[in-house]
């Protein structure tokens, strides 16, 4: 059955208050990087895989290849085993393999800021061009992942199981000036509090505006 939706403006803006409170709105990245190619390649390989083997595979990677050259001339089987304890490693090494490549060609070797132009890197998304949208360039981007589509659900923000519709769902619902900091709020407080097996609720400073736990009392 689905939750019924409760989006008004002023139950919107109580919750990111009290996130903002609890959280702070300092822009935080949990992906290590030190500038924008690193980012990318750390987003793709982050897929269905937690920031912390991601940081610990990229200490090491980012060391052996320093540049983007040294990515595009990688040997496909090599970097497939530098990343191996990630899921998915040989597509994600094909794909940062070829991003390298048109990342030279095509773009001066900077990431593009353009939705278009990252989304037609290999393995770049809406998810992982928003994360490269509002750390790097600062642009209002909503990222949605695992964290805030189940906790967006909750809310009674959206009951959408498809990523793209939730992020224009959110785009609409949620000022601009909170699109980045609500994805960087949301994964703390998904983390530590509302997970999607045992969230706990009684310790839950949202608990009095979460449809779901008013649906369950």
């Amino acid at each position: 059955m689905n939750k019924r939706l409760i989006v008004d403006k002023d139950r919107v803006n109580k919750i990111l208050e009290l996130l903002d409170e609890k959280y702070g709105t300092e822009y935080i990245c949990y992906l290590n990087h030190n500038n924008d190619w690193q980012l990318l390649f750390a987003t793709i390989l982050s897929a269905q895989c937690t920031d912390v083997r991601v940081n610990m595979v990229t200490k090491d990677l980012f060391k052996k290849y320093p540049d983007l050259q040294s990515f595009a001339n990688a040997k496909q089987e090599e970097l497939e085993k530098d990343i191996h304890s990630i899921g998915f490693h040989r597509m994600k090494a094909r794909n940062i393999r070829e991003s390298a490549k048109v990342l030279i060609e095509k773009h001066g070797s900077v990431v593009p800021k353009d939705l278009d132009s990252l989304t037609s890197l290999a393995g770049v998304g809406r998810k992982t061009a928003n994360v490269i949208r509002g750390n790097i360039y600062k642009e209002p981007s909503i990222v949605v992942d695992t964290h805030v589509k189940r906790i967006s659900k909750r809310f009674g923000f959206t009951n959408s199981e498809d990523p793209v519709k939730i992020e224009f769902e959110l785009m609409r619902i949620l000022p601009r000036d909170h699109w980045i900091l609500y994805n960087i709020q949301v994964i703390t407080f998904g983390r530590t509090i509302c997970s999607a097996i045992k969230p706990k609720c009684n310790e839950c400073f949202l608990k009095e505006l979460c449809v779901e736990y008013g649906q369950e009392r």
